[in-house]
C-alpha cells in the first residue's frame, strides 16, 4: 500500500510567537525524522499551509511561511487550505491519486481543529490512517491543556472503525521501525 506523509499547518505564526504549543520543538524534530525517513523510502511528503486573505497568515505572508526547523526538499509536495480540512476545495485528493496514495501518516498542527478533521475525511474518502502519536500539537485551551487534547485525538481517532478503514495512533519510534 502506498503512503504519503501530510504535515499539516507547520507555520510560522502558529509555531513561532509566544507562548508557543506544546513540546513544539520536539514535534518539529520529531515531523523531520519522519521526513527523512519518508524521503529515504521513497514515501511521498505532503506540507499543508493554512491561509486566510488579509491576515497574519495571508499566502505569502512571513506568518504562513513553513516554521523555520522544518526540513523541506525538493520533490516535496505543497498544498494550501483555507478551512481545517485538507481536502475541502484543495487539489489534495487529486495529488493522492496522481501518486496512487492509499494511505496517509499525519502529523503537525491543530490536533483537535485540522489534524482531526483532515483525519477523518481521509477516512471517509477511504484512506487508512497512521496518526504520528508524538508529532501533532497544539495550544494549552481553557479547558484542557495542549498534552490532554493531543492525548484525547490519539486515544479517539485510533478507536473510529465505523469508516471501514484502519486509523492508529503510532509514534514516531514505532512508525520508522515497523514501516
Amino acid at each position: 500500500m502506498k503512503s504519503a506523509i501530510l504535515i499539516i499547518d507547520v507555520q510560522s505564526l502558529l509555531f513561532d510567537p509566544s507562548p508557543r504549543p506544546f513540546e513544539a520543538d520536539l514535534v518539529v524534530g520529531r515531523i523531520n525524522r519522519v521526513t527523512s525517513w519518508a524521503r529515504a523510502n521513497d514515501v511521498t511528503v505532503i506540507h499543508v499551509q493554512h491561509e486566510q486573505a488579509g491576515s497574519e497568515i495571508e499566502f505569502g505572508s512571513l506568518g504562513w511561511q513553513l516554521q523555520a526547523g522544518l526540513k523541506v526538499e525538493e520533490g516535496d509536495e505543497f498544498i494550501r487550505k483555507t478551512t481545517p480540512d485538507s481536502f475541502l476545495r484543495t487539489d489534495l485528493e487529486a495529488l493522492l491519486k496522481h501518486h496512487g496514495i492509499e494511505h496517509l501518516i499525519v502529523c503537525g498542527y491543530a490536533s483537535e481543529f485540522c489534524v482531526d478533521t483532515t483525519i477523518r475525511r481521509a477516512a471517509g474518502l477511504g484512506y487508512s490512517v497512521d496518526l504520528v502519536s508524538n508529532a501533532h500539537t497544539t495550544h494549552d485551551k481553557p479547558h484542557a491543556r495542549a498534552e490532554q487534547i493531543r492525548a484525547h485525538h490519539n486515544a479517539t481517532l485510533s478507536n473510529i472503525a465505523s469508516f471501514g478503514v484502519k486509523i492508529s495512533a503510532t509514534t514516531t519510534d514505532e512508525l520508522i521501525s515497523f514501516k
